[in-house]
C-alpha cells in the first residue's frame, strides 16, 4: 500500500541507549550479534548478547544483557549481592575481538557495587587490609582498602566508551544511587545507609588511583554507581543515550534532506519529553524547520507536552479495543501503523 511510487522513504535505526539499542544499531549496520555466556547479577550464567558494527569496530553493549534487574526475581533483588562483573566480562571479550571503541547503554541495573565488579573483570584488584580480593556486589565494599592496577588488561588504555546515561545523580548522599535508586533493586533502609557510606569511602580509595574519580560528577551514581566506575577508571564519556545514537547514525544528515520526518514509540506521554527517542529526533528535525510526525502504540491525556517539544502531531494507531497481548503482536502492529500513516499522508501527498 504506497500512496506516491516517487516517495523516498529512508529508514534509520532508532533507540535511546535502553533496551533494545543492540538490536536496532545491528539492524541498521553491517554487523555481527556476539552472543556470550557470563556472570549474571547474581553470578549465575547468563547468556548475554552484544553486538559489532564492522565498519567502525565498535561494541555495542547493553549492561543489562549481563547484570539487569530483569535477569533475576523480585524475591532475589539484593544489592549486596549484585555484581556488575558480567559487564567486564563482554567488554573484556569485544577488546579480544579487536574492539577499542564501545557504546555502553547502563539502563536497568540490578547492580549498586559502583562498578567494581565490571573492572574486577577487567583486571582492577579490589582489596581488604589483607591484600585479599573483596567480595564481588555491594557488601564487598565494606572491606575495601586499596586498588590494584597492576593486572589490568593492557588494551583499556587504548579503548574509548561512550556511556549511554540520562541521569544526573551523584554517587553518594541523598541524591545518590543508593538513596535513589537502591529501593527498587531491593535496598531496606538499613542497607541504603550502609552501602552510601561505603560507597564514599571507595571513592576516596578510587583517588588514590585515578585522578579523574569525583563521587559529584553529574551521572557518576547511574546503574548503581557503574557511571562512576567508567568516569574514574576508563577513557569515557557520560551523553544522553538518544544523542549518542543519533550521533552514530548520522540521522542529521538525512533530516536535512527531508520533507517530513516520522518517528514514535510504544506509548507517548509526559516522560517522552525528558531524553526519550522520539523527542531526540524531534529536536533534530527542528533544528531544520521540518514537520515531525510521531506514531505510537498509545498516547496518555498527558502527552500533549509533545507538541511543546518538536512534535507537530502524534497519533495512536490502535483501531479498535483489544488486549495488549493482541496489540504488541508483531502483525498486529503492523497492520496497526500502516493503515494508521496511510490514511495520515492522505491529507499530506
Amino acid at each position: 500500500m504506497r500512496l506516491d511510487e516517487n516517495s523516498v522513504v529512508c529508514v534509520k535505526p532508532l533507540a535511546d541507549g535502553g533496551e533494545g539499542t543492540v538490536d536496532a544499531l545491528a539492524s541498521g549496520f553491517d554487523s555481527q550479534i556476539i552472543e556470550l555466556t557470563v556472570k549474571g547479577p547474581l553470578l549465575k550464567p547468563v547468556v548475554a548478547r552484544y553486538c559489532i558494527l564492522n565498519d567502525t569496530n565498535t561494541a555495542v553493549i547493553e549492561m543489562a544483557s549481563a547484570s539487569g534487574i530483569t535477569l533475576i526475581s523480585a524475591q532475589e533483588r539484593n544489592p549486596l549481592e549484585t555484581t556488575t562483573y558480567g559487564v567486564g566480562q563482554l567488554i573484556k571479550d569485544a577488546i579480544k575481538r579487536g574492539c577499542r571503541r564501545f557504546i555502553v547503554g547502563i539502563g536497568g541495573s540490578a547492580t549498586n557495587d559502583g562498578g567494581t565488579g565490571m573492572l574486577t573483570a577487567l583486571g582492577y584488584a579490589f582489596l581488604d587490609k589483607n591484600h585479599a580480593p573483596i567480595a564481588l556486589g555491594a557488601k564487598g565494599l565494606k572491606d575495601l582498602y586499596e586498588i590494584k592496577d597492576d593486572n589490568v588488561i593492557p588494551e583499556l588504555k587504548e579503548c574509548r566508551f561512550h556511556v549511554a546515561c540520562d541521569v544526573t545523580n551523584p554517587l553518594c548522599g541523598e541524591n545518590g544511587c543508593s538513596a535513589v535508586f537502591g529501593p527498587q533493586k531491593g535496598a531496606t533502609t538499613e542497607m541504603i545507609e550502609d552501602i552510601d557510606g561505603w560507597l564514599h569511602a571507595y571513592a576516596k580509595t578510587a583517588k588514590t588511583v585515578s585522578s579523574k574519580a569525583d563521587e559529584n560528577y553529574a551521572g557518576a551514581g547511574a546503574a548503581g554507581g557503574l557511571g562512576f566506575a567508567f568516569l574514574a577508571f576508563t577513557n569515557a564519556v557520560l551523553k544522553s543515550g538518544i544523542d549518542i545514537v543519533l550521533d552514530e547514525t548520522k540521522l542529521e544528515d538525512d533530516i536535512k534532506n527531508a520533507d517530513i520526518v516520522v518517528t514514535g514509540e510504544g506509548r507517548l506521554d509526559s516522560q517522552t519529553v525528558m531524553g526519550k527517542a522520539p523527542i531526540g529526533v524531534a529536536r533534530l528535525a527542528k533544528k531544520y524547520d521540518k514537520k515531525v510526525i510521531a506514531f505510537s502504540g498509545c498516547v496518555t491525556d498527558d502527552a500533549e507536552v509533545c507538541n511543546q517539544h518538536g512534535i507537530d502531531a502524534f497519533f495512536p494507531v490502535l483501531r479498535e479495543i483489544t488486549t495488549l497481548e493482541q496489540a504488541l503482536d508483531t502483525n498486529t502492529a503492523y497492520k496497526n501503523l500502516t493503515a494508521t500513516a496511510y490514511q495520515v499522508f492522505r491529507l499530506l501527498i
